[in-house]
């Protein structure tokens, strides 16, 4: 009990002290929120939660400094993330700390997602000489016909705890060369993440000599978020979570005309055909399914597997199952973490429970561990079941390690069988065969918004748009032209005839 003790003694003063690395205040953190520990279930700090006046009033804020932001050149709007990626870079070791403190990650992936906030502020600064509009020929003489781009609005960020800060670096480093301005909701089981992050943010607008006002946190619960939803003042609202969440947002948004990014749940199939390399194959999967403790929105969920290769592909993965390291991320030979809280472990369990009512086979897994170690904290065993065929609960997501596997003949019926899910983030095939993985990129192949072959469906690179369809929402954020979702379009005529002739040959007057 005493070790116990003295670790988490040990990782509430790590915390602290990246904090106050960051550039946070401690001395002013106070409050009635807990911010808890998954690692241990210990308090690591009491923290304040913000008013709804105090909501009202950073949205006031946000607007009000929108209007000088906007007319700032793009180039010097990039400057601001420029600097915050460099500070993100010089303290990617503290706030990677408070992000596995608050969100159970490994220390590498903790630092992963602290490199893909360096990544999209690279690619933001790159992007903000790069806000193109097109000039398109005019069907009357004397004319020109263009595009233009120009900035939104106030961005309302809604983020969830299993990606704590990087989706909010994804929103924010884009919204600001693009000339916009951010209120930020984070999760309430990952703000001192939160608080970290936005430090560095002021920091940085503070060193370029930025506006005032242009990012505001607020620390609140979910009436705090619906004050964001629902306000007119915010352009656009960009929200990560649940389902369940998203059919909230999406009509309170629509019912006022504003605009919503929607980030939801994914329930993600990798197809293993007869010719893929299983060593790699293996890989792929193990890390897609287990990594963040199966807490990630493109976390492997099911796996489908032709039947000449179905009993060999599952023996090996539940043999490399044992071989997994389960423990506090703070030893860096473990390789899972534990889940976020009691209400997911229960969810992994009443899973459990449906499978096996469905017909599915525990082959390994699923078992809590070290609550004699942690009796606050939730570890647990990550687990394969074979299932019969895809059950309802096969269909639903469970935001834990918990792996499904299936068999198929045709693979035209695995393609099928992928897609016959209400999610549509991402999807895999391992396959050596040319004709599958091309018909599986194919407009009748993978309905998912990420399609991968050879490599799982987690691990996406900033460079290249990320979202999904059906009932992931539709959004895309990141790469590519995502930059779009940003701005308002504008489609402008020139005329420099000095006649004024109609389109489409109309005579009037």
């Amino acid at each position: 009990m005493t070790e116990t003790l003295t670790q988490n003694t040990e990782l509430t003063s790590k915390v602290r002290s990246s904090l106050e690395a960051c550039g946070v205040d401690i001395d002013a953190l106070s409050g009635a929120h807990e911010a808890l520990s998954p690692l241990t279930g210990e308090i690591l700090m009491n923290l304040p939660v913000n008013t709804e006046t105090e909501i009202d009033t950073m949205i006031a804020q946000a607007a009000e400094a929108f209007k000088t932001w906007r007319d700032v050149p793009a180039p010097v709007r990039g400057n601001l993330v420029k600097r915050w990626g460099e500070l993100l870079t010089q303290h990617k070791g503290d706030l990677a700390v408070i992000v596995t403190a608050e969100a159970g990650k490994i220390t590498s992936e903790a630092l992963g997602e602290v490199q893909e906030m360096i990544d999209i502020c690279d690619f933001a600064v790159g992007q903000s000489r790069q806000l193109y509009g097109k000039t398109m020929p005019s069907e009357r003489p004397g004319h020109r016909l263009m595009e233009t781009w120009h900035p939104l609005g106030v961005v309302g960020i809604i983020s969830a705890f299993n990606f704590p800060v990087a989706v909010y670096a994804w929103n924010t480093a884009l919204a600001l060369v693009c000339g916009d301005t951010v209120v930020w909701k984070p999760s309430g089981m990952t703000m001192l993440s939160a608080i970290a992050a936005d430090a560095l943010l002021a920091r940085a607008a503070q060193e370029v000599g930025a506006p005032k006002n242009l990012h505001k946190l607020a620390l609140t619960d979910r009436v705090g978020g619906q004050l964001i939803v629902d306000d007119p003042r915010i352009a656009l609202v960009s929200a990560t979570g649940s389902v369940r969440m998203g059919q909230e947002v999406a009509p309170r948004v629509a019912q006022r005309f504003g605009r919503a990014l929607l980030e939801l749940g994914g329930n993600n199939a990798a197809i293993v055909t007869p010719s893929a390399d299983l060593d790699l194959a293996l890989r792929g999967i193990v890390f897609a399914a287990v990594g963040t403790a199966g807490q990630r929105c493109t976390s492997m969920r099911r796996l489908i597997v032709h039947e000449s290769i179905v009993d060999d592909l599952t023996q090996k993965l539940v043999s490399a199952y044992g071989t997994l390291r389960i423990g506090t991320p703070l030893d860096e030979e473990n390789l899972i973490g534990p889940l976020i809280n009691k209400s997911s472990f229960e969810g992994m369990q009443n899973a459990l429970t449906a499978a096996k009512e469905q017909g599915g086979t525990v082959l390994c897994g699923g078992a809590r561990v070290k609550a004699d170690e942690q009796p606050g904290a939730y570890y647990v065993e990550p687990a394969i079941v074979r299932m019969p065929s895809q059950t309802p609960v096969v269909k639903d997501e469970t935001f834990a390690p918990l792996l499904y596997v299936m068999s198929y003949t045709d693979f035209d019926d695995a393609v099928a069988l992928q897609n016959d899910v209400p999610q549509g983030l991402s999807s895999a095939v391992f396959t050596n065969n040319h004709a599958e993985a091309e018909q599986f990129l194919s407009a009748a192949g993978s309905d998912c918004g990420i399609a991968n072959v050879n490599i799982g469906t987690s691990g996406a690179e900033i460079g290249g748009a990320f979202g999904g369809e059906k009932e992931t929402g539709g959004g895309r954020e990141s790469g590519a032209d995502s930059w779009k979702v940003y701005m308002r379009q504008a489609t402008n005529t020139v005329n420099y005839s000095g006649e004024l002739p109609l389109a489409q040959g109309v005579k009037f007057l």
